[in-house]
């Protein structure tokens, strides 16, 4: 995480509850930011600007329901390319819609891509894979845990 420099001080309390409150509604008005953290709309804004600025904040999206969309099965996709394919399989993970968000790991597998899909049936995705990497699929049953906003440091409490 990159420190914010500027004449307050690195990150503290305030910029803490700052990221807590957009984490939990990014589209907060900044009157309403400004109430729930004890500033006034200028200075909270000015603090957003700097957490951007700073890259703590790096965006904010909408969360789309996949199962809304049709996308009713999703899956996580370990990959391990073939000797000398490992670009090659980058390129390919890139270039799948289905895949979500992929990272490269350590260990046997190189990569554990997300995916979401309609059914089982669309074998397609694992197919453009596999002439590049072996691969191993898990279908994720459940999300007991939903993506959430990353620990703060305990000196931001």
């Amino acid at each position: 995480m990159r420190r914010l420099r500027f004449q307050n001080g690195p990150l503290d309390a305030t910029d803490a509850a700052i990221l807590r409150a957009l984490s939990r509604d990014a589209r907060v008005t900044m009157a309403d930011l400004a109430r729930a953290v004890g500033l006034s709309p200028p200075s909270v804004t000015e603090r957003v600007r700097r957490l951007e600025e700073a890259e703590v904040i790096q965006g904010y999206a909408a969360v789309i329901d996949p199962a809304a969309l049709g996308l009713t099965l999703a899956a996580y996709i370990r990959i391990r390319p073939m000797p000398g394919q490992l670009r090659k399989v980058a390129e390919v993970l890139l270039r799948l819609e289905a895949i979500i968000e992929c990272d490269r790991v350590t260990g046997e597998d190189c990569f554990v891509a997300k995916a979401y899909v309609r059914s089982v049936a669309e074998e397609a995705l694992i197919d453009e894979i596999n002439p590049y990497a072996m691969t191993n699929t898990s279908v994720i049953q459940s999300s007991p845990v939903k993506r959430r906003m990353p620990p703060l440091p305990n000196s931001m409490a």
